[in-house]
């Protein structure tokens, strides 16, 4: 049998230690041996005896040694190296042995008396050979890996498949660089969200957050720690739109003709903006500097232009431009956006009010755009995107405060190229994940469809949190987005439990699976699925039901 040798080895080890024989009840009986190394990883056997004996050891870290997703450590020198054990094999050659391939993830020193872990660092600088003794990694091991290491943490749930570890990102790390949240329909995403912004916002209560919600679910969950805002309260000024985004609302036509819409438009709003008293006091403006204008002094000046006999073309492209703003001014749906009430400078308050500077110990913004209409929807979530990162360009200077800006469904936002629309939304998103670290904006994504996001995107997150994914097309593209050493945790995506994550990257020490905490009822979002059973065993006000939906249906509103 390959491991006839470590009974004479596992003396020689416990011989070394104070403890003596002791130590075999915190994980100093080597139960593999190393066979080949590798860059990344390394090969192992496991006498399966072994497997079976600390399999009703106490600890349960120890009893789950060698099983696929569980940690092992590697005696390298007078340290321990920490590896993941990523699938399992029978030798075929030697039924009694377990070959597994397992993937590094770090190194520790070695604690004199107890032989654990201590002083762990991700990465690796010494290798072992093959021949080198592999053991179970204890409880005590994974809590000295897991602790906080004295840096800024929230704790989110237990480490998996222990009760009493916690698990913590690291707070600088987790928005320094970005993290997306991903995972199936049903899996308890949005509530994993809510718990994650909570824990955010009880670490920093004068912090910054804006949370993009298009299904209007946590307005509940954050009513009592944020602010609320949708189509009642929102007032965006339709001035803060640059060109683009103008572009997009103002323009129905296509190819050439869009060419000529533009280019009129252009002529003409930056016209409009000319004759605020700011554009005197600022000076040189720009077609999108954001000075208020009227839009009865836009369609005064369309209206102009088209009555020109030197204008070179029909009146056809200002109609249609003219034609639409009438539309928007006149669509009560449009009124939070282009309401003549917006017309005043209201820039400062309006970020004031929107980033929460300052907080007041609320300080998160959920902007409900459920209630958009449709088709201005990405526009409205460019522009509050667009502010945030011009924002934070124009305020380098003051050292301002980063801000966190959270996009659920965010697929539906930073599209793959084969769904993009050409929407501004698209680019600007793309535009944050790639620069915005540099100028202190943290990107949070939230989404159900990974291999929708545009390509580069999902690579620009630091941090990867992905609970249960379905889908194989999404499993391969958070597989190609995650690092080397996290493989073996990937495979166990497919198999998760609902409000379970695989959690990797520069927000934990290493990748490690976690257990969520449970959220209290007032804290969760309104995304429960509705109970077919019991909603279908009940009758009674139905008609006045559809009545009072009806009437909130016409008037467009909640």
């Amino acid at each position: 049998m390959r491991l006839d040798g470590f009974d004479k080895a596992h003396e020689v080890t416990a011989a070394e230690t104070p403890l003596g024989r002791q130590t075999a009840h915190h994980g100093m009986t080597p139960i593999g041996v190393v066979l080949e190394i590798a860059g990344a990883g390394t090969r192992i056997v496991f006498d399966a005896n072994r497997l079976n004996e600390i399999s009703s050891d106490p600890d349960p870290s120890i009893a789950l040694s060698g099983k696929v997703g569980s940690q092992v450590k590697i005696r390298v020198g007078n340290g321990w190296l920490l590896a993941s054990v990523r699938n399992q094999k029978q030798d075929p050659h030697s039924p009694g042995d377990i070959v597994v391939e397992a993937d590094f993830l770090g190194e520790g020193q070695e604690e004199r008396l107890t032989g654990r872990i201590h002083g762990f660092r991700r990465g690796v600088t010494f290798y072992p050979i093959p021949g080198a003794l592999v053991y179970p990694a204890t409880s005590e091991d994974l809590r000295q890996i897991y602790a906080s290491d004295g840096r800024s943490s929230i704790q989110i749930g237990n480490v998996y498949p222990t009760k009493d570890i916690r698990a913590g990102l690291y707070v600088d790390a987790l928005l320094g660089k970005h993290f997306a949240l991903l995972g199936s329909t049903g899996t308890g995403k949005s509530t994993s969200a809510a718990l994650i912004l909570h824990r955010i916002c009880e670490h920093a209560p004068e912090g910054h957050i804006i949370m993009v919600d298009p299904h209007g679910e946590y307005a509940s969950a954050f009513r009592s720690t944020g602010m609320i805002f949708d189509v009642t309260n929102l007032q965006m000024p339709y001035w803060l739109m640059n060109f683009e985004e103008h572009c997009e609302i103002l323009l129905t036509s296509r190819g050439d003709d869009r060419q000529l819409d533009s280019e009129i438009l252009s002529k003409c709003l930056l016209e409009a903006r000319s004759k605020n008293r700011l554009a005197e006091q600022v000076g040189k403006i720009t077609v999108d500097s954001p000075i208020p204008y009227l839009l009865s002094d836009l369609g005064t000046i369309i209206n102009n232009e088209m009555g020109k006999l030197d204008k070179g073309h029909t009146s056809a492209p200002y109609l249609r431009i003219r034609n639409k703003l009438d539309e928007l001014k006149g669509d009560p749906r449009y009124q939070f956006m282009f309401s003549g009430m917006l017309v005043g400078d209201t820039m400062a308050s309006f970020i004031t009010k929107l980033f929460r500077m300052p907080s007041c110990g609320r300080p998160i913004s959920i902007i409900d755009v459920s209630g958009v209409p449709s088709d201005i929807t990405s526009t409205v979530v460019a522009v509050l995107s667009r502010l945030v990162f011009d924002f934070a360009i124009w305020a380098r200077e003051e050292k301002t405060r980063p801000v966190l800006l959270v996009c659920e469904e965010a697929h539906r936002y930073v599209p793959s190229e084969k769904n993009a629309d050409g929407s501004s939304v698209g680019r600007i998103l793309s535009r944050i994940a790639k620069e915005g670290r540099k100028y202190g904006i943290s990107l949070g994504l939230i989404t159900q469809r990974p291999s929708d996001l545009a390509e580069g995107v999902l690579s620009q997150c630091g941090t990867i949190i992905s609970m249960r994914l379905n889908n194989d097309r999404d499993q391969a593209f958070v597989r190609a987005a995650m690092p080397e050493g996290a493989r073996g945790f990937l495979d166990s995506i497919p198999a998760l439990r609902n409000r379970e994550c695989i959690i990797c990257g520069e927000g934990v020490a290493i990748p490690i699976r976690v257990s969520f905490d449970d959220l209290e009822e007032h804290k969760r979002p309104a995304s429960a699925d509705p109970s077919f059973t019991e909603l279908w065993s009940s009758s009674g006000g139905e008609e006045e039901m559809v009545l009072r939906t009806v009437h909130r249906w016409r008037a467009q509103g909640r």
